[in-house]
This record gives structure tokens, C-alpha cells and sequence, in this order.
């Protein structure tokens, strides 16, 4: 397998290519580019490699340019040390999306992922031949996600089950994270908002800031605030003031007129 590296900073370059060699020995580094411009004469300049090992976040742009001055022929699995990049990666040439720092397992995963879907597609004859450009329509395809539908949550010495489209909304409080359902009932949860925000669905729930991930059905009255930022009134009522950053105010309205 030959492996193209598309990394700016040394470090992060270096421990890839060290995880790299401890999980696909065979692996060959055919080239390291640290720039829009210099991955751009490189695939130029050379066949396509097997694989790309691409950072979004380069010296002279986002890498998602590349895409737009040359064709990209190889499969691509992007790194980033940013979570918001998901859904355009998976519109080119991406099997996979990890962020940094990249573990092992996770690169073991995504090579094994390359290396299942080629072997899917490959031809009965020997040998093997798999055109790139179907490859690279199957690898592209993002696996729907599943999201959560429920919740066990303890009250007392009894444990209650409530579905999602009972809790109005998700917060930070004290160390500890709460949600509060329609009824205007608080129960403690046993993940952080972090971990709240992947499991839920984002067309219905939005991580507003740092303490609140919301219903879509919660938000009672939105206000201009100071600075470009949007107060937000919510149902049930809360005790402290709900704040969008003026950073997450256009996503914000985007998601509440979806």
C-alpha cells in the first residue's frame, strides 16, 4: 500500500508515519506534502497513491481546495484536530474522519475499513483489479448514524426509561449534567454534554454553548443580545440565562428554520 501524507505541522506528520508503520508494516510512504500547493503538484507529478492521509486544517487553506483544482483518484482518510468538518469530508474522496491525536486503533480501523470495501469490490479475476473511481463512490458513502432513542435514568431506588422526545432540554450545573423533561422533572444523567451531543439526533437537539444542548421544541422566544450573540427564552423556564455565541448564532438560526 502506498501512502501520500498531507501534513503541516512535523510532529503530528512524525507520529503518523510511526503509528503508520506499527499498524500496516507493509505500507510505503510514496510522499509527504505540508501545503494546498505542494499536494497539488504532487498528484500532478505522480500516480495516485492507495491511500491519502490528509489534515484539513494546512498552512495556506483547507484541504477541501485540492479537491477543486486537481482530481483526486485515491481514497482519503482525513485528519483534524477539529470535529465540525465531518459531513463536507465525506462529500469527496473520504473513508474516514479521525481527529487528532490519531490513535492507533482508530488508523488500524480505517485501514482495515479500505481494505474490507476494495476487497468487496474486486473482480474474480486474478489479478485482483478494482477501478478506482468505484472505489471511491463506495468508500464515500457515509454509514447512517444511529442515534439515541431513550435513556435509563435512576430516581431514587427505582430506575425510569424516557424517550428522547420527552426531555425539553439537556444542562451543565454544579459538575454534574441534568435534563429537564416537559413536565418541568429533573433527573441527573451519567454523560457529559460532550457525550450527549453525538448521541443526539441534530435535527431535533443543538449545543447551544458550554451548559445547555436544547430541544428544538424548547425554544420559546429568541432575543438580539450584545455583541451579535441571542438570548434565548426556554420551556420550561430556566434560572440562568441561555446564551448563543455570536460564533454559533448563524448555526443556531439555520437549525431553528430547517
Amino acid at each position: 500500500m502506498k501512502v501520500l501524507l498531507v501534513e503541516d505541522e512535523e510532529l503530528a506528520a512524525d507520529w503518523l508515519r510511526k503509528i503508520l508503520d506499527e499498524v500496516e508494516p507493509t505500507a510505503v510512504l510514496a510522499g509527504i506534502t505540508d501545503s494546498i500547493e505542494s499536494t497539488v503538484e504532487w498528484l500532478q507529478a505522480n500516480p495516485p497513491p492507495d491511500l491519502i492521509l490528509m489534515d484539513i486544517e494546512l498552512a495556506d487553506g483547507q484541504s477541501f481546495e485540492i479537491f477543486n483544482r486537481v482530481q483526486v483518484r485515491s481514497p482519503v482518510v482525513f485528519t483534524t484536530s477539529y470535529d465540525e468538518y465531518a459531513i463536507r469530508a465525506f462529500k469527496v474522496n473520504s473513508i474516514d474522519y479521525l481527529l487528532k491525536p490519531v490513535k492507533r486503533d482508530e488508523l488500524r480501523a480505517s485501514l482495515e475499513k479500505l481494505r474490507h470495501l476494495a476487497q468487496t469490490l474486486q473482480s474474480v479475476v486474478e489479478p485482483p483489479t478494482v477501478p478506482i473511481e468505484q472505489l471511491i463512490r463506495q468508500l464515500s458513502q457515509p454509514v447512517p448514524k444511529e442515534y439515541r432513542e431513550r435513556f435509563l435514568l435512576k430516581s431514587g431506588n427505582r430506575y425510569i426509561s424516557l424517550e428522547t422526545g420527552e426531555i425539553a432540554y439537556f444542562y451543565f450545573e454544579n459538575r454534574l449534567t441534568f435534563l429537564r423533561t416537559w413536565k418541568d422533572e429533573r433527573y441527573m444523567v451519567d454523560y457529559n454534554l460532550d457525550e450527549l451531543e453525538e448521541m443526539l439526533h441534530p435535527k431535533t437537539f443543538f449545543r447551544a454553548n458550554r451548559q445547555y444542548i436544547l430541544h428544538i421544541k424548547s425554544v420559546k422566544n429568541i432575543h438580539s443580545y450584545f455583541n451579535h450573540k441571542l438570548k434565548l427564552i426556554l420551556q420550561p423556564d430556566t434560572e440562568d440565562e441561555v446564551l448563543v455565541s455570536r460564533e454559533r448564532a448563524t448555526a443556531f438560526k439555520n437549525w431553528m428554520g430547517r
